[in-house]
């Protein structure tokens, strides 16, 4: 058995979070105040996922900023930035205009900023 050692970044608390594994099953999440303290500790040891913020060069030079509108997998962000830094935006181009739809995982690249 195997003991990790978290600190739950869903909240404000930042509650110490201890999970107890057998190979890669989780057995027990203690530490956490709330649902989702659990919820996090169990998909951070199994398939940790992040939103990936970033930017991409658009048409007339400015960069954009972008981000996918949902995590994505963690192990995947070196194979996602290879396909993004290949992106040019058309401009202009607005907060939430989806440039990359289904990146990975269900999860799109959208504009997080303006550009004209």
């Amino acid at each position: 058995m195997k003991k990790l050692n978290l600190t739950c970044v869903e909240c404000p608390m930042g509650c110490a979070l201890e999970v107890e594994m057998e190979g890669d099953k989780v057995l027990s999440v203690t530490g956490n105040t709330c649902p989702r303290g659990k919820m996090y500790a169990q998909n951070e040891v199994v398939c940790p996922m992040r939103v990936l913020t970033t930017t991409v060069k658009t048409e007339n030079g400015k960069m954009l900023s972008v981000k996918t509108d949902k995590p994505v997998k963690k192990s995947a962000m070196f194979d996602l930035m290879k396909v993004i830094n290949n992106v040019v935006a058309k401009t202009p181009a607005h907060i939430g205009d989806v440039l990359i739809e289904n990146i990975s995982d269900g999860a799109n690249l959208v504009a997080t900023d303006d550009v004209e």
